[in-house]
């Protein structure tokens, strides 16, 4: 339970300082991609986290990244958005069986397919919300559409280079 804790409260340290310094400076595309990597943070929270903690998470997440964006509540409202999705989307997406406790939402632990359609749908979503509230219009869907989708593509490929790196496949719970 403390060692959950610890690495909860590490991970999202690394995240936001990581999107903070160097990945909110980071524009592709004439800043049509830009990744947001921070709401990792909030995609790797275990399974079994209660909704309102994942909620409160998610808006402490946004609003210190909203203070590093000078962006008033507006990756804030994201975070809560994908926070409110995530056990839902979760639930749609659960094994015959259901998860098993301690299951983490990572690539070692669920498998290549299953992160991919988990994280690039939350993704998605989170970004939508986030360019289409910034825009704050329908004037320029596509852009705005053409900017989430590329953004969330870009966002998808640092996340899974991220499981990758960061974390190592258990050998086996028995050696």
């Amino acid at each position: 339970m403390i060692n959950d804790i610890l690495s909860n409260t590490g991970r999202f340290i690394f995240f936001i300082f990581l999107q903070g310094l160097i990945l909110n400076d980071l524009n592709l595309f004439d800043g049509m991609a830009i990744p947001y990597l921070y709401i990792m943070f909030i995609l790797m929270l275990p399974i079994e986290t209660p909704r309102w903690l994942e909620l409160i998470l998610g808006f402490v997440c946004g609003c210190v990244i909203d203070m590093f964006t000078n962006t008033i509540g507006i990756h804030a409202s994201a975070c809560v958005a994908l926070a409110f999705i995530r056990p839902l989307f979760l639930k749609s997406i659960a094994p015959r069986d259901g998860y098993e406790f301690g299951q983490k939402p990572t690539i070692q632990h669920m498998g290549f397919a299953w992160y991919i359609k988990y994280a690039g749908v939350l993704i998605l979503i989170h970004h939508s919300w986030l360019f289409f509230i910034e825009v704050y219009s329908l004037n320029g869907f596509f852009t705005t559409l053409t900017r989430a989708v590329l953004s969330s593509l870009f966002t998808l490929v640092l996340a899974v280079l991220t499981q990758y790196l960061a974390f190592k496949k258990k050998v086996s719970d028995f050696a």
